[in-house]
């Protein structure tokens, strides 16, 4: 694999009791591999196929023991060979560490491994290969999205309906680009906040809350919470490509969160599409579930599938609540079903494609993507500009380190950075302490709210998604 990458700074480790690693392996891991349990147990009781119930069985308790060592602070033990390569680098890496135990590890890395140990469970099998045992809370949370989907369905049709008119108009060109201008802010930021919702944190919310995270009035109270905006460059870039009559132009999403979130991935990514700021989306899904809503391309099937049948997804009532849904009005079904053939007819034409990857769901951080998969690496130098979406993708693309925050984002993405000939936009919700390319008090300002940290040491204000940072850096420049 070439030399080993050197980040200058240290990562953020699971020992340090001031950073949310220590509380993400303490409190919320344990939580989620319970969930994991229990939806499998749910499985078992639903099948009356006697050696798929058994070999389930032997999953569960594979992963009573992985909470156990978890809880206990045990070693970390090397992957069973599941015969996918990435488990070698695995392996190599924690090697590497000095076999450490639980909470004395790198968080990214420790993460990481969590969801990859808990994989090899399901791919070592033979009845429970393909099952993704955080689907179910995957679609029923897209399902308690329902307000927030009406309402962007509903702007969705209305604004790519005037576009179209627009495009073949009299309208004065300078008109149409600020507003072209403005509609891809809107619909960045309503992409930006769509992460809000991310299921590996919402082990003490309720689906009311969720509700509460989405939403017109949340947008609009969140847009002073944007700490760094870098969206007018990377429009700047869309357009003045468009403008050169480019007859290809990509755009890549790395994906975060299935569900609301792949919904508004894909109201940005079909926007990009009618206005011509692109003539063709990739969508990089991870190959694996992975760090429990995290988009797969079975998610990508069932949301089409939801929007394809709309009234038989939004009215049966939800395991998680007493009430039967109000039917879809005829208008709300009809928008919907506007996007689905808007997006279906996209993915047919070629428009909108989704390419996984095994990287994704690998142990390395983003420096490591040159070296460690060079075809993916290149293949992102074809695109005009390769958009990482939330949290996840913001901590490997800095390889989750403990940076000054007024560091420039375009340093601490090392490789990806200046002169890697890859154009990269961060849209990230804060949920974790690594932040980069703040102005010069903004992090001591934070600290100092309610809540922010003050002088505990930890970063508390970048736990929680209240606050966001786009940031851009032009690699082809």
């Amino acid at each position: 694999m070439g030399s080993r990458i050197q980040v200058p700074v240290a990562p953020y480790a699971t020992f340090d009791k001031t950073s949310f690693g220590f509380i993400s392996a303490r409190d919320r891991w344990p939580v989620i591999v319970t969930g994991a349990i229990d939806d499998i147990h749910r499985a078992i009781v639903a099948s009356d196929d006697e050696p798929k119930r058994k070999e389930g069985k032997k999953i569960l308790e594979e992963l009573a023991k992985l909470k156990y060592e978890l809880q206990h602070d045990r070693q970390l033990t090397p992957l069973v060979d599941d015969g996918k390569p990435d488990i070698l680098n695995y392996n190599k890496e924690l090697e590497s560490l000095g076999s450490p135990k639980w909470f004395s590890v790198p968080w990214l890395f420790a993460e990481c491994y969590l969801y990859r140990r808990v994989h090899t469970s399901f791919s070592l099998s033979d009845h429970w290969k393909t099952y993704d045992v955080f689907a179910r809370q995957k679609i029923s949370t897209f399902r308690s999205s329902r307000p927030a989907v009406l309402e962007l369905a509903a702007k969705y049709k209305d604004l790519v309906s005037q576009l179209e008119r627009d495009i073949t108009s009299t309208v004065d060109s300078e008109e149409l680009d600020e507003a072209e201008r403005v509609l891809f802010t809107e619909m960045s930021k309503i992409c930006l906040w769509g992460n809000a919702t991310d299921l590996s944190l919402l082990t003490s919310l309720t689906y009311e809350d969720i509700q509460k995270l989405q939403g017109t009035d949340a947008r609009k109270e969140a847009e002073e919470n944007i700490l760094v905006n870098d969206l007018p460059a990377a429009y700047k870039v869309l357009k003045e490509t468009q403008k050169t009559g480019k007859k290809d132009r990509r755009v890549d999403f790395v994906l975060d969160n299935a569900g609301f979130e792949l919904f508004v991935d894909l109201v940005l990514a079909g926007y990009l599409l009618a206005a011509g700021l692109a003539t063709q989306i990739t969508l990089h899904p991870k190959s694996i579930p992975w760090f429990v809503s995290d988009v797969i391309p079975e998610d990508f099937a069932a949301l089409l599938s939801a929007l394809a049948n709309p009234q038989g997804f939004y009215s049966p009532p939800d395991e998680h609540s007493d009430q039967v849904p109000e039917p879809l009005s005829e208008k709300e079904a009809s928008d919907l079903s506007f996007l689905f053939q808007h997006w279906a007819g996209f993915h047919a034409e070629g428009q909108l494609l989704l390419r996984p990857n095994l990287f994704w769901t690998s142990a390395h951080s983003y420096w490591h993507l040159p070296q460690a998969e060079p075809r993916l690496y290149e293949d992102l130098k074809d695109s005009e500009l390769v958009i990482f979406k939330g949290d996840l993708n913001y901590r490997k693309l800095t390889a989750d380190a403990m940076w000054e925050p007024t560091t420039p984002f375009t340093t601490a993405i090392g490789p990806m950075g200046l002169a890697s000939n890859v154009r990269t936009l961060a849209l990230r919700t804060c949920k974790a302490d690594t932040v980069v390319g703040l102005p010069g008090g903004a992090d001591e300002r934070l600290k100092g709210m309610e809540g922010g940290g003050g002088n505990s040491g930890a970063r508390k204000w970048a736990w929680s998604g209240k606050w966001a940072v786009v940031q851009f850096c032009d690699g082809k420049a």
